[in-house]
């Protein structure tokens, strides 16, 4: 979830004659009232002294005593601490190359069916950490004596996300379109597929991004080759609303939103 909202800003000069041929130019910021959350949920088992993201991808599975646990396959982080604060209350702790680069608190109700939890993020971020929060439900219980956290979630709101994770702008000239963030992502491609750097994300190394029309974009992220994502964004007609789906290919997962012109 939190790196589904990681998009940001853009600086880039382009002549006014050719910025105002695409209708993609320009500052957007994800409105956050208007995300539709993947409908799969997240599977988490907090038992017997061991911690389990079972959707994770690649899946984690740790002890949950408070210290710092080797994890691999993640680009983000290498390091995981997982503390039981109480029978309700877990906190997340992530690290890379020694330093914290995400924290999270998880307090889920005492009927247990729903959750809240707040967040800092900082692992693909060159500035300032994202922040937010949001709220959980319950679709599945976790076994039987495990911890409360413990079962089958979906996230049904959230808010009070940082703005350096709501914004981005992109743009387009001479059939190349650029993209940067706040917090530090960006990229120059051609918009006829063909594939290019992916700056600043350690967890993409490539994209590619196709024009389908005048007020739409397909682009495709990619990590050592393999696909990872496919983002596809249509302008609406006047030119205010940016309608984006984004699908998840590493975790089958599918979301969408809408951003508003700046």
């Amino acid at each position: 979830m939190k790196k589904l909202l990681s998009l940001g800003l853009l600086a880039l000069l382009c002549p006014l004659s050719v910025l105002a041929q695409s209708a993609f130019d320009g500052t957007w910021k994800i409105d956050t009232s208007q995300v539709q959350m993947p409908k799969k949920p997240d599977v988490i088992v907090l038992q017997n002294g061991r911690y389990e993201c079972r959707t994770c991808a690649p899946a984690i599975d740790i002890k949950a005593d408070g210290q710092d646990q080797k994890v691999t396959g993640h680009p983000y982080f290498d390091m995981m601490a997982i503390q039981v604060v109480d029978e309700h209350t877990v906190k997340e702790t992530q690290k890379k190359n020694g330093k914290v680069v995400g924290t999270s608190t998880t307090t889920i109700a005492p009927d247990g069916m729903t959750g809240h939890f707040e967040f800092t993020d900082s692992s693909n971020s060159n500035a300032e950490p994202v922040t937010g929060k949001g709220d959980l439900k319950q679709v599945a219980k976790g076994p039987a004596g495990s911890h409360a956290i413990s079962g089958s979630w979906l996230t049904s709101d959230i808010s009070g996300f940082s703005d350096n994770g709501l914004l981005f702008t992109y743009r387009e000239a001479g059939g190349q379109l650029s993209m940067t963030t706040p917090t530090g992502q960006s990229y120059q491609a051609k918009i006829d597929g063909s594939e290019a750097p992916y700056k600043g994300d350690p967890g993409i190394t490539s994209v590619t991004v196709k024009r389908m029309g005048k007020d739409t974009l397909v682009e495709t992220d990619k990590r050592d080759g393999k696909v990872i994502a496919v983002i596809k964004s249509t302008v609406a007609a006047d030119g205010k609303t940016m309608n984006v789906t984004f699908d998840d290919r590493l975790r089958g997962q599918t979301m969408s939103y809408a951003a508003v012109k700046q």
